[in-house]
C-alpha cells in the first residue's frame, strides 16, 4: 500500500468522510498531509514534487489535482480552514452564548494544532509570517481567512454583550484583537520558548482581559478546564 493509500484508509474521522466520494477523500488526505508538511517547511517550501515524493505518488498524478504550486497553496489553506471550522469554531459555537462561548473559542484554539496534527505549529500563524510581504493568491486567501476568524471572535463578543456578560461599552473588535494576540503569544511561547506554562499563561491573560470588560452582574470567571 502506498503512503497515500495508508492515509486514506486510516483517516476516518466522521466529519471528514460523511457521504464523500473516494476521489474527494483522496484529495483531502493529500491536503491533510500537505498541511503537516507546510507547518514545518512553509507553503513556499512545499512543492508538488516534494509532496508527491512524500506520498509516493507521481508528480504528474498530483499535478492533475492542483495544476500549480499557487493552486496547491490556496487549497491547503482552504482545507486547513475547513478543519479549523470543525475542530475550533463549531464546538465553540455549540457552547451557550456569552462568556462561556468566548472562552470556548480560546480553549478550542489551544487544542487546534494537536487535534489536526501540525508538527510546526499552527499553519495559519506560520503562513502569516511567511506570506506577509509576498503578494499573491495564497496571501490574499490567508488575509480573507484571518479576517473571517477575527470577525467570528468579534461576533461572539457581541453576543456576550447581548447576554449581559460583557459591558455594553466594550469594543468587540478590540476584544477580538486582544484575544487573537493571546493566541499568537501562546504560539510564540510554545514553539520558540518551549514554555511549559504557556497554556496557563494564556488562560490567565484571557481571564484578566475578561475581568476588565465583564459586566457587573456577570458571574465570576469559571475554573479553567483540564490542561491542554
Amino acid at each position: 500500500m502506498t503512503r497515500l493509500g495508508s492515509l486514506v484508509a486510516t483517516n476516518e474521522r466522521s466529519f471528514y468522510f460523511i457521504v464523500m466520494s473516494k476521489g474527494a477523500a483522496t484529495k483531502d488526505a493529500i491536503l491533510e498531509h500537505a498541511i503537516r508538511l507546510a507547518s514545518t517547511v512553509g507553503l513556499e517550501g512545499l512543492t508538488i514534487g516534494t509532496l508527491a515524493d512524500a506520498l509516493d505518488l507521481s508528480k504528474s498524478g498530483l499535478f492533475a489535482h492542483f495544476r500549480s504550486k499557487q493552486a496547491l497553496q490556496v487549497e491547503i489553506l482552504d482545507r486547513a480552514a475547513a478543519l479549523f471550522t470543525e475542530v475550533v469554531i463549531r464546538p465553540a459555537l455549540a457552547t451557550p452564548r456569552g462568556e462561556a462561548r468566548l472562552r470556548a473559542l480560546l480553549e478550542r484554539w489551544l487544542l487546534w494544532p494537536r487535534e489536526v496534527p501540525q508538527p510546526g505549529g499552527c499553519l495559519f500563524v506560520q503562513a502569516a509570517v511567511e506570506l506577509d510581504d509576498r503578494p499573491g493568491p495564497a496571501r490574499d486567501r490567508l488575509v480573507e481567512l484571518q479576517r473571517e476568524w477575527l470577525g467570528t471572535i468579534a461576533r461572539v463578543a457581541r453576543a456576550a454583550q447581548a447576554e449581559g456578560d460583557i459591558r455594553r461599552d466594550a469594543d468587540p473588535e478590540q476584544l477580538a484583537f486582544e484575544i487573537h494576540g493571546i493566541m499568537l503569544s501562546f504560539h510564540h511561547a510554545t514553539r520558540l520558548l518551549r514554555d511549559r506554562a504557556a497554556v496557563e499563561r494564556a488562560r490567565r491573560a484571557f481571564d484578566r482581559l475578561l475581568d476588565h470588560v465583564r459586566a457587573s452582574r456577570a458571574l465570576p470567571r469559571r475554573p479553567p478546564p483540564p490542561d491542554v
